[in-house]
């Protein structure tokens, strides 16, 4: 516990600007001062001192030359523990905060490799040596082995949250960029829907001016007003949604927005696209919807069929519709496998259908059908349309 606070103080100081060389020289002193108390007039104190030297000054290069710092460490550990028996307390710190910044930032083989003589002689010591002896190599191998690991373990654990998050952020783009793309698209369709509308105000407002008669001055004023406000409205929709018309330009392949009327079509080209059975059911009594419910049906269909292509390709599909007077309910089941574990509300095919349905005031629901397979159901608010709105429609 005490080596491991120390080593963890010794971190903090490297990361000072003048960190490095401050440690070294606090571990060189502490170990020749160590070297000085326990062999004073000793004919080896020269060699102790140059070799408990070695074990600490290295650290002052250790931010810039890791595995040049390492390699002489561990070298002067090793001749200091075997030959001489004058390993330090300050060279043993020293030796695990050089095994643990190469294990993190040099190379792991060298990392790896660096603790084995230590093991080795801890393995070799001899039967008849001394029991402090064999507990001080046993000692040493441990640390530095432990030193190490910990290091190969932060660095494996450091790269596996720089890969989550890596990860997690190319998702979390790659799901705004669908979603932006969705809605510029929704935003195209209902402008088409709405500019059809406004387009027929201005016309009425012109029509109703010059076909009535005895009209008072006011009311002509009025209707002008009218169609006047009509398209200064629809000119500013156009400028403000101008940058998402990247078709705005004449293309000839142009055609209205698909409605219920289409279905048909779609769920032929299913039946066909993929050999199994598709079947269109229309309950209630059949009617005229608002162009953008009957668009927003259309699309939600479109993309369940995409998703039975891709995720249960071969499985039959019923495309169910009941119309009611308040509400249209849209429900799309196939009979393919349930899909494992919960629902990923999050991907981007049910999260268009789920703005598209939020667009016109409605709900979407999805997940494994009671009997097997997957459902997709809508509920469309559908008030019935007036007959002049009827006779608006694109």
């Amino acid at each position: 516990m005490r080596t491991n606070t120390a080593a963890a103080r010794a971190r903090t100081l490297l990361r000072l600007p003048e960190g490095p060389v401050a440690l070294a020289t606090l571990l060189a002193l502490a170990a020749a001062g160590q070297v000085v108390v326990r062999q004073p007039s000793s004919t080896n104190l020269p060699a102790a001192l140059l070799l408990a030297l070695g074990t600490t000054a290295p650290v002052a290069v250790l931010r810039g030359r890791t595995l040049a710092a390492a390699v002489t460490v561990t070298a002067a550990s090793a001749l200091s523990l075997a030959p001489f028996h004058t390993f330090t307390a300050g060279g043993l710190l020293s030796l695990t905060l050089c095994l643990y910044v190469l294990a993190r930032r040099g190379p792991r083989p060298a990392a790896a490799l660096l603790p084995l003589p230590f093991v080795a002689y801890a393995v070799a010591t001899p039967a008849d040596a001394t029991l402090s002896t064999r507990l001080g190599t046993v000692l040493v191998a441990a640390v530095a082995g432990a030193a190490a690991g910990a290091g190969l373990a932060r660095r494996a654990q450091d790269a596996a949250l720089a890969h989550r998050s890596t990860e997690r952020a190319i998702a979390d783009t790659l799901l705004e960029n669908a979603a932006r793309g969705e809605r510029a698209r929704i935003a195209r369709e209902l402008h088409d829907v709405v500019a059809h509308h406004i387009s027929m105000i201005a016309v009425q407002a012109e029509t109703g001016r010059l076909a009535t008669r005895d009209l008072p001055p006011d009311g002509a004023k009025r209707f002008l007003a009218i169609g006047d406000t009509a398209r200064t409205a629809l000119t500013e929709m156009r400028r403000l949604l101008g940058v998402l018309r990247e078709d705005a330009a004449d293309d000839p392949g142009r055609r209205p927005q698909p409605g219920l009327a289409e279905l048909n079509e779609l769920v032929d080209t299913a039946r066909d696209t993929t050999g199994a059975g598709a079947r269109l059911i229309v309950r209630g009594p059949v009617r005229a919807l608002d162009p953008g419910v009957e668009l927003t049906a259309y699309r939600i269909v479109q993309e369940a069929l995409s998703n039975v292509r891709r995720h249960a390709p071969g499985a039959a599909v019923d495309v169910e519709l009941h119309y009611s007077e308040a509400d249209l309910r849209v429900r799309v089941r196939d009979n393919g496998p349930s899909p494992p574990g919960p629902t990923q509300d999050g991907s981007h095919g049910l999260l268009g259908m789920r703005e598209r349905a939020t667009t016109v005031g409605g709900t979407l629901r999805t997940g494994p059908a009671r009997d097997g397979g997957f459902l997709v159901e809508a509920v469309l608010p559908s008030p019935p349309v007036t007959a002049s709105a009827q006779e608006q429609r694109p």
